[in-house]
């Protein structure tokens, strides 16, 4: 057996002790009556998952996963009222749900799920791409669909604006590639940050990868604190760099790349000190 079979067993017998011992300290601890919301956002392979495991580590926590059927159906969050009713017997004082399909959502999210707080995640295009298409396909026909309705693909084309649309249409081309069509998905995605405001907006966070896994302690620590969470480093030591450009760059047509790369400026020309995205 070789060291990841190792560390892939001591991760679920870990997590699994976890998940036992979470419910009692809670009972022991208190109602969660004064609870606080956290979404965790961004676009699909950007590292929500990795964010949500570390979240899951702490005891104050209850986390929704996007495959929880209790909170979830094909991905997509339930109606705002199972959300409530989940919430209201909960015991933990944060309670921690993915929100990926509900990105152009958020604001309206925090407003209604109140004290919230929302953690998006960025991932460098080239890395999110080729997770992307290693996992999913169908990008260069849904991109294909979208050319006459922006909602043919249900959530991809939600909140989506005219500006968004409109470079939509003129960068396609019936020989896309997947890589193309995905780095157009990871724009169209990831511009609902600023579209929404979200940019401006104090109950928002935004967190690069990169820095989650070279930096795991650090910036681990800063999301715990804008959070109000105490941080310990043993709920991030699974963390690891590993993904960083460990595939060739994909083959992105240049006029896209060229949106995409403007779009990681804006997010670049951010404050990475703040406890909020600008």
């Amino acid at each position: 057996m070789g060291k990841r079979d190792i560390r892939s067993i001591s991760d679920r017998l870990e997590r699994a002790a976890i998940r036992f011992l979470k419910p009692i300290s809670q009972r022991l601890s208190g109602s969660g009556a004064d609870r606080e919301y956290v979404f965790i956002a961004g676009m699909q392979r950007s590292g929500t998952n990795m964010v949500m495991e570390v979240l899951e580590r702490s005891f104050l926590t209850d986390v929704y996963h996007e495959t929880d059927p209790r909170a979830f159906d094909d991905y997509s969050m339930r109606e705002r009222a199972v959300i409530h009713q989940l919430a209201g017997r909960s015991r933990a004082p944060y309670f921690i749900i993915k929100a990926l399909l509900e990105l152009d959502q958020l604001r309206s999210l925090m407003d209604e799920f109140t004290p919230a707080k929302t953690v998006w995640i960025l991932r460098n295009v080239n890395d999110t791409v080729n997770s992307a298409t290693a996992s999913f396909s169908d990008f260069s026909a849904r991109l294909g669909r979208m050319q006459t309705d922006r909602m043919s693909d249900g959530w991809h084309g939600r909140g989506m604006s005219d500006e968004t649309y409109a470079y939509i249409k003129s960068l396609y081309h019936p020989d896309i590639n997947e890589a193309s069509a995905a780095a157009m998905m990871w724009y169209y995605r990831n511009i609902l940050f600023f579209e929404q405001g979200l940019d401006k907006d104090p109950r928002v966070l935004l967190t690069r990868y990169e820095k989650l896994v070279t930096q795991p302690q650090e910036e681990f620590a800063r999301i715990f604190a804008f959070l109000g969470i105490p941080y310990s480093p043993w709920v991030s030591h699974r963390v690891f760099a590993s993904s960083i450009r460990s595939r060739p760059a994909p083959p992105i047509d240049a006029e896209i790349f060229a949106l995409c790369r403007g779009l990681s400026e804006r997010f670049e020309a951010l404050s990475e000190t703040s406890h909020r995205g600008n």
